[in-house]
């Protein structure tokens, strides 16, 4: 038994070294978004190990979202996307290791940041799409699941016209989380007219942004955020 796991343990060892070297040569060889990775066989002779090991090296990247695996195909470089993020959020949910309070802080701290900066930065089509998103919100305050859909849109495009894209990727991967606690939050609120005050909420913060107004943007966010948090405390998850 204890041969079988010191082989487990040398393979996952060989399996490391071999991830550490090729995040080390997408790094020192300046290689960017759909740029390709040597072949597996080019891989496995460089480091001297089984094309065994260099694949489950690749498929550790992948599952990571820093590289892209296609069949018959020699990896690439992958585009960030939030998804190993969303995990670690799940994650931490789910053992125990935040809360949802926590995690919501930790969004409308940024997503302040980002009104602001949506405000001040965004194009005429990125104010366009925004207010594409808060109008389908209230022409949807009959059908929840709509009116979440475009809200997720809504706050993503706001991050995006922000200009950084490390909120864009923070909030994006928060949205798995709202996903279970947005239908709550919805159904908390005792009236329609509740309800249709949330959707004017965000047609207000939308058009702050469209007016390029950043002080009333971020005060609408933050407000948005105070009434999404009562909701949720009157539903009992906080």
């Amino acid at each position: 038994m204890s041969n079988v796991h010191s082989a487990a343990a040398g393979t996952g060892d060989l399996v490391t070294g071999a991830v550490a070297h090729i995040s080390t040569l997408i790094r020192e060889g300046e290689l960017k978004p759909g740029d390709r990775l040597p072949s597996e066989a080019a891989l496995s002779q460089e480091l001297r190990v089984s094309r065994t090991v260099v694949r489950e090296a690749l498929r550790s990247l992948a599952a990571l979202r820093l590289i892209d695996l296609g069949a018959g195909k020699r990896p690439t470089v992958a585009v960030l996307d939030d998804t190993s993020m969303a995990l670690t959020f799940r994650h931490g949910l789910f053992t125990d290791q935040i809360d949802i309070r926590q995690l919501l802080d930790a969004r409308r701290t940024i997503e302040a940041r980002t009104a602001t900066l949506a405000a001040l930065l965004r194009t005429d089509r990125e104010a366009a799409e925004i207010l594409g998103h808060a109008r389908a919100m209230q022409d949807a305050v009959d059908r929840p699941a709509l009116v979440m859909e475009h809200d997720l849109a809504l706050h993503l495009a706001i991050a995006r016209a922000s200009r950084n894209p490390v909120f864009a990727l923070i909030i994006g991967a928060i949205e798995g989380v709202v996903v279970e606690t947005w239908p709550i939050g919805w159904k908390s609120r005792a009236s329609d007219n509740e309800r249709a005050a949330m959707n004017r909420l965000h047609l207000d913060l939308a058009e702050a942004i469209a007016e390029s107004d950043p002080k009333a943007a971020t005060e609408l966010m933050n407000r948005h955020f105070d009434e999404s948090l009562k909701a949720l405390a009157a539903a009992g998850l906080l």
